[in-house]
């Protein structure tokens, strides 16, 4: 049998033209998010205020199992997809492991992550809508560089609030969305009521994804021309990263391949749940079974160490309010390097997903992650991006259980982006002063505690 080639590429002709809903064949739905006024299940209408109408009615779509991809989002994604699926026989053979592990690399674009697949959704539909201008937050900067490359495609102004640990930390991305036209703010800011909030409570806060997304928020519904758009957590977002497994899964075919576990960072669940949807949906219809991991930061830990509970999904509680895994909306994670894995709480669907056993989830010290990346980045020849090494270090673990067990199982992991903004995590890695920071008990309880009473 041939040598299976270190990189499987698909032609521009097999782009998957559809997206995938993974609800449509979850055996039970999430709980329904709710009016955080009257504490009832919402409508689409009245999600119209915040986000494009279209995406709106995504967001509540159980049943519509394939979402025709828009001519106007594929000439986008032409430019940057298919993305390579890659065999890292150079990492197997540094672990001396049977496993054969596979990566879906989705760094391949300016903004260095798989953010860009969601960001060309909503800017299209948001310019179809006759919006011109969008709000959002970013915490590591790929998402608020994703939306920015996507808002500068279609013709739309972006403001987008960055946690402000990361805009002091990763000074040149808010250069690069400044080159496509964004203009960024760090949050927690004085330019809105629930920014100066904060601050108030607390001036030398780091802030967090929470904040931004208050932030963002409040200023799209000041704008009847503005929407606000959200690059993670939401079924939305879950729809639109699916062409992740989508394309994965027919690479794999390719070479007579299917994986055994698949590993993925998470945060507040995108790469992982569209990497995750294809392979799932054969786990959901009984055609295969999968294992799915997660892999969490220690600092800030959701599935691990959270509380499977209804609470808002920002700290200004201002959004409706989700059921899923959840630190609490309160709850500032510390200021690691992990930048876009810092939210609170866990997608919707994937805390469903987990919930009911369909997954696991393991969390991982920010030292023992970069442990895996530097390793990673000797043996592939790519720089990660920190919260994709969380995908690796759990890639690794695997890799070696079947070393120990002796079984040639075959690993996927998402390599969601490139780590080359992220060099003051690496120069302090490298020189030996990067700490470890795992909250307390007494440290989620304050977090708990701001849980809504909902019954």
């Amino acid at each position: 049998m041939a040598k299976v080639p270190y990189k499987t590429y698909l032609t521009e002709e097999e782009i998957p033209k559809q997206w995938y809903n993974i609800r449509a064949d979850m055996k039970e739905q999430h709980d329904p998010f709710l009016n955080p006024g009257t504490l009832q299940p919402i409508t689409t209408e009245d999600l119209y205020p915040i986000f494009a109408r279209e995406l709106c009615k995504q967001e509540m779509d159980a049943e519509t199992r394939y979402v025709d991809i828009p001519d106007g989002v594929l000439e986008f994604y032409r430019m940057f997809r298919p993305s390579p699926l890659i065999r890292a026989y150079n990492l197997e053979k540094a672990l001396d492991t049977p496993a054969k592990i596979y990566y879906k690399f989705e760094g391949n674009n300016t903004s260095g992550s798989h953010k860009l697949n969601a960001a060309a959704a909503m800017a299209y539909y948001a310019k179809e809508e006759g919006l011109t201008s969008l709000t959002t937050e970013t915490g590591a900067g790929q998402w608020g560089t994703a939306l920015s490359q996507a808002c500068a495609f279609y013709g739309l102004d972006l403001t987008v609030f960055m946690v402000k640990v990361s805009f002091e930390q990763k000074p040149f991305r808010k250069s690069v969305m400044e080159t496509y036209g964004a203009k960024i703010i760090p949050s927690p800011s004085d330019t809105t009521e629930v920014g100066r909030a904060i601050l108030a409570k607390d001036p030398t806060t780091g802030g967090s994804l929470g904040c931004a997304i208050s932030e963002a928020i409040e200023k799209s519904l000041g704008d009847e021309s503005c929407r606000y758009a959200l690059g993670s957590v939401l079924n939305q977002v879950l729809l639109h990263q699916s062409v992740i497994g989508l394309e994965s899964k027919i690479a794999m075919e390719k070479i007579g391949e299917y994986p055994d576990i698949v590993v993925g960072c998470a945060g507040g669940g995108s790469n992982l749940g569209g990497l995750m949807a294809a392979f799932m949906q054969d786990k959901l219809t009984g055609r295969h079974n999968s294992r799915f991991v997660a892999v969490e930061p220690a600092s800030c830990p959701s599935m691990t160490r959270g509380r499977y509970a209804y609470d808002f999904c920002d700290t200004g509680k201002i959004t409706p309010l989700a059921k899923m895994y959840t630190l609490g909306s309160q709850f500032i994670p510390s200021p690691n390097h992990a930048g876009g894995l810092r939210y609170h709480g866990m997608s919707p669907i994937l805390s469903k997903l987990y919930h009911d056993g369909y997954m696991e989830a393991i969390s991982a010290e920010q030292t023992r992650v970069f442990d895996a990346a530097t390793l990673f980045c000797k043996r592939e020849q790519i720089l990660p991006a920190p919260e994709s090494a969380h995908a690796i270090y759990g890639a690794v673990q695997e890799a070696l259980k079947c070393r120990e067990a002796g079984e040639a199982k075959t690993i996927l992991f998402g390599l969601t982006g490139t780590g080359y903004f992220d060099m003051h995590a690496y120069a302090q890695y490298n020189d030996g002063t990067m700490s470890d920071y795992i909250p307390t008990d007494e440290d989620l309880q304050r977090g708990f505690d701001s849980l809504p009473k909902v019954e």
